[in-house]
C-alpha cells in the first residue's frame, strides 16, 4: 500500500489539527526522505518577531514521522510508533517559510524488520534540520521513535 502526501495532509487535517491550522505540511515523502514546510505568520509566531518553537517541533516531528507511518502501511503489519524523546536546538530566527527534512528513512528498514521478526519493541533516532528561505539553518532536532508490533488479543 503506498501512501501519499495527499493522504498525509488529510490525516494531518483531521489527526494533527493544532499543526493543520499552522499551516505545517507535507511537501515530499519517498522511502529515503521528507519534506516538511510552514510559515512564519500571525498563528506560529513568538513574542520574538520568530516562529515560536512549539510549531518548528510540529513540522519537524512531521518530517520523521511521516516516514515511520509511510513504511509501516507499506508493510501490512499491525505495528504501533510513539516518540519516546526529543531535542531541538535553534540557532537562527525562524522567519519566512522554513523547511524541515529528514533524510533517516532507510534506518526504519531494519527496526521494522527486526520487531516483525522478534516482536520486541524497537528505537529509531531520525534528525530533521530546519532551512528558511536563504538557505540558512534556523534549527535541528532530534527524535527518538518507538515501533513495536501490536500483540494480538
Amino acid at each position: 500500500m503506498n501512501v501519499t502526501i495527499k493522504q498525509m495532509n488529510k490525516f494531518l487535517t483531521f489527526n494533527l489539527p493544532s499543526a493543520y491550522l499552522c499551516g505545517v505540511r507535507l511537501k515530499e515523502l519517498n522511502n529515503e526522505l521528507s519534506k516538511v514546510t510552514v510559515r512564519y505568520n500571525w498563528l506560529t509566531k513568538n513574542p520574538f518577531k520568530s516562529m515560536y518553537f512549539a510549531v518548528q517541533s510540529m513540522a519537524a516531528e512531521l518530517s520523521t514521522g511521516a516516514i515511520v507511518i509511510k513504511k509501516i502501511k507499506e508493510s501490512g503489519k499491525p505495528i504501533s510508533m510513539l516518540v519516546t524523546n526529543h531535542k531541538g536546538s535553534f540557532t537562527k530566527k525562524a522567519i519566512g517559510k522554513i523547511t524541515f527534512t529528514c533524510t533517516d528513512g532507510l534506518l526504519i528498514d531494519n527496526a521494522l524488520k527486526s520487531t516483525i521478526e522478534t516482536g520486541e519493541g524497537q528505537t529509531i533516532l531520525m534528525k530533521s534540520v530546519g532551512i528558511d528561505q536563504q538557505g540558512d539553518q534556523v534549527s535541528a532536532y532530534e527524535f527518538e521513535w518507538s515501533v513495536k508490533l501490536k500483540s494480538k488479543k
